[in-house]
């Protein structure tokens, strides 16, 4: 047999072989205009987004902005909303399809790593008032030391009213902070000691005051000044802390990064990135032939437990809800149906590929920051525990509508094998019956305060959620 050419072999690669691409080569002139416009849309939602009460609050008002009604209004409307507990929200647009034959979901969650308020949290020590923390999810706690925070949530008080707070993101509002040891002092209370060993979480504490109450006598004056404070200023008084929901987020705002300002850095990237993508996916999609659903929800870090996690049942509530609201039977058999018949996209991030720390990746299969969406057949951890593992028709068709939109996507896992690993909402929505597989963009630096993401990746995730929710029925 005769040997082959280099124009044949050439050929022959670019038929068979797989080869990765990047957004924004491929990318035309209006294309690119679009990638820094998105971008920039997205860091205002990162913004206000930052705590899961505060991205429900903003979705809110981003769906009614883009046509939406709320799920028990009479009238009709481009698509229709609810939220559960403040902390879940659903967006639904209908298809042509009823709902018992099966929905396009997807999924991702609001929450994000953080440090949250203990029940009992204020205390003076040295004429100094401090918080107690419980930190929320996968962090580095090194990563939160000596570094402005801010303070949001809600205080419910004792006669059923509830009080917000939010104190630190304007320019005159004062800010909070981790207290660090100095480098003079740490030898042997931090640098000999395992990273793990010498960042302890009960020395997590947030410092919120220093300066006594105007008085002759009394003990823990400090104290009793900053909760004199707060009862001025919010109605509050220690007791409440214990039926309050107070998390310390990094202070700021999402930056571009780079010369080129190709990248975005910011607090929320995972999952908010995905979020805001399957937004601009159901406000944007033509008219779908089956129906879309948007579903973002609580507690993610921290396994999806708990009424507003994945594993609650609130999906099977809202989609008998839908039914009514279409005019079906909200019976068992046609929520099981729906469920069953559907096809979902787990929205979630993946550990791009840092050059630093190559060792910590398998290369062959990882993901590339600026190569697109990341498809992730499976996550789990060693041996695929704790897995979403998506068959291979399913990975099939996605692929088929991605290519057919002309996507740049790529196919990758989290890390080596035994390296560590993680896992999404996507095995709880499996649960349930429906064919899911994970795509998000990658990040750098994930999990930490600052967490890093090219922004032709949300482009290119916001193209394939877009196909996906437009993508013809099987």
């Amino acid at each position: 047999m005769a040997k082959l050419t280099e124009k044949q072999v050439e050929d022959l690669s670019q038929k068979l072989a797989l080869e990765s691409k990047s957004v924004w080569e491929e990318a035309d002139q209006e294309a690119r205009k679009e990638i820094f416009a998105l971008a920039d849309r997205y860091m205002e939602f990162l913004d206000k987004a930052k705590t899961e009460r505060m991205a429900v609050q903003t979705i809110r008002e981003l769906a009614e902005k883009n046509g939406f009604a709320p799920l028990d209004a009479k009238k009709n409307a481009k698509g229709y909303f609810a939220a559960y507990h403040e902390k879940v929200i659903f967006l639904f647009r209908p298809g042509k399809k009823p709902v018992s034959q099966g929905l396009r979901i997807l999924g991702a969650h609001l929450d994000s790593p953080r440090l949250d308020l203990k029940g009992k949290p204020l205390y003076e020590d040295q004429d100094l008032a401090f918080l107690k923390t419980h930190y929320y999810g996968g962090i580095k706690k090194y990563h939160w030391l000596s570094r402005p925070l801010a303070l949001h949530g809600v205080v419910c008080l004792e006669n059923g009213e509830t009080v917000e707070i939010h104190i630190g993101e304007d320019r005159d509002d004062p800010v909070f902070t981790v207290l660090d040891v100095l480098p003079h002092l740490s030898r042997n209370a931090q640098g000999k000691k395992k990273v793990a060993d010498a960042f302890e979480a009960e020395r997590m504490n947030i410092l919120i005051g220093g300066l006594p109450l105007d008085a002759e006598k009394g003990k823990e004056k400090v104290k009793l000044a900053v909760l004199q404070l707060l009862h001025e200023k919010y109605g509050i008084k220690e007791e409440d802390f214990t039926s309050a929901e107070l998390e310390a987020v990094p202070v700021g705002r999402a930056r571009h990064v780079g010369l080129d300002r190709s990248l975005i850095g910011g607090y929320g990237h995972d999952d908010r990135c995905c979020a805001y993508a399957a937004l601009e996916a159901i406000f944007a999609a033509t008219e779908p032939e089956v129906g879309s659903l948007v579903l973002l929800v609580d507690k993610e870090e921290i396994g999806s437990e708990g009424a507003t996690g994945a594993q609650s049942l609130f999906l099977e509530l809202f989609l008998a809800e839908l039914l009514e609201k279409t005019g079906e039977k909200a019976e068992y058999l046609n929520v099981t149906k729906a469920l069953t018949t559907s096809r979902a996209i787990s929205g979630d991030v993946s550990g791009g590929f840092d050059p630093d720390y190559p060792e910590v990746h398998e290369k062959r299969n990882a993901a590339f920051l600026g190569k697109g969406i990341t498809l992730t057949k499976y996550t789990g951890s060693g041996g695929k525990y704790s897995a979403s593992d998506a068959n291979a028709e399913y990975v099939a068709w996605i692929r088929g509508v991605w290519n057919q939109a002309e996507v740049v996507w790529q196919a990758a896992g989290m890390g080596k094998i035994d390296e560590g690993g993680g896992g999404t909402i996507a095995k709880f929505l499996a649960k349930r019956g429906m064919e899911i597989v994970d795509a998000g963009p990658a990040l750098l630096a994930m999990h930490a305060p600052f967490e890093i993401m090219h922004k032709s990746d949300l482009y290119s995730t916001y193209q394939a959620y877009k196909a996906f929710l437009e993508a013809k029925a099987k």
